[in-house]
């Protein structure tokens, strides 16, 4: 009998504390529940200010883009304004020019004019006298020439005359005369210069052939061209083989 009471006491123990324990988890349960169904109202409230702000960033992310664009167009426009204005400044200072140019050659043709008026010469003299002015020049260059070519002879003659009367006389040629060996036969010992009449060479004139500044040979020349001249190696003064290349400069330069 004892003992069926004690099993009853610890059954009804024990359904007094199941019944607390699921009093408790219970209420645990409706904590949690309201939890999370807090929790789930924030989170749905968080996702749609986050969508909201994600709509507005994608709007003011394409208006700065447009922003960009517009303002590369803008300075694109702005560069080629400047360099427009700069092409049409240089024009007009171009055109400016061309315009005080045409001023200054339209008075200088108006002063040329009134002087023409003046001189009271009629175009057709102007003409007859151009054409006059032009053959007197012509003359005076075949004179020339003629007076140089004459002068050349009577040198040369007088130098001739010179040698006749005085056999050591020396052949002079003009200080600043420079040439070189063009050809130089060592078998015959004669030279092609590239100086002659034109350069105030003379028959019988002696040069000094020299290469780097050292005495080669003295030449005497005996026969004159326009350009050229043929010269003999003198005996006695061959200190070295000449070649071709070799600088001669006068032996007796005139003063």
């Amino acid at each position: 009998m004892l003992v069926r009471i004690c099993l009853i006491v610890a059954v009804l123990a024990g359904l007094a504390v199941g019944v607390l324990n699921f009093l408790q988890v219970k209420e645990k349960i409706t904590v949690l529940q309201a939890d999370l169904e807090r929790e789930t109202a924030l989170h749905h409230e968080f996702e749609g200010k986050y969508q909201t702000t994600r709509k507005e960033l994608d709007v003011c992310s394409k208006e700065l883009k447009n922003t960009k664009d517009e303002l590369a167009t803008t300075v694109a426009a702005r560069d080629k304004a400047e360099a427009d204005l700069q092409a049409q400044t240089k024009r007009a200072d171009k055109l400016t020019e061309d315009l005080n140019k045409t001023r200054q050659e339209r008075n200088d043709a108006q002063a040329e004019l009134a002087a023409y008026k003046v001189t009271g010469v009629t175009p057709q003299q102007i003409l007859a006298m151009n054409k006059q002015f032009k053959s007197l020049q012509d003359n005076l260059q075949v004179a020339e020439a003629e007076n140089k070519l004459l002068n050349q002879k009577i040198k040369k003659l007088d130098t001739e005359l010179s040698v006749y009367r005085d056999p050591n006389f020396f052949v002079s040629l003009p200080a600043a005369l420079k040439g070189k060996v063009l050809v130089a036969d060592p078998k015959w010992n004669f030279v092609v210069l590239n100086i002659g009449e034109d350069q105030g060479v003379l028959e019988r004139g002696e040069l000094l052939v020299n290469r780097n500044g050292q005495l080669v040979a003295k030449v005497v020349v005996r026969s004159v061209q326009k350009d050229r001249c043929i010269a003999n190696v003198l005996p006695g003064w061959e200190l070295g083989q000449v070649m071709e290349g070799d600088v001669v400069i006068p032996a007796h330069p005139s003063s």
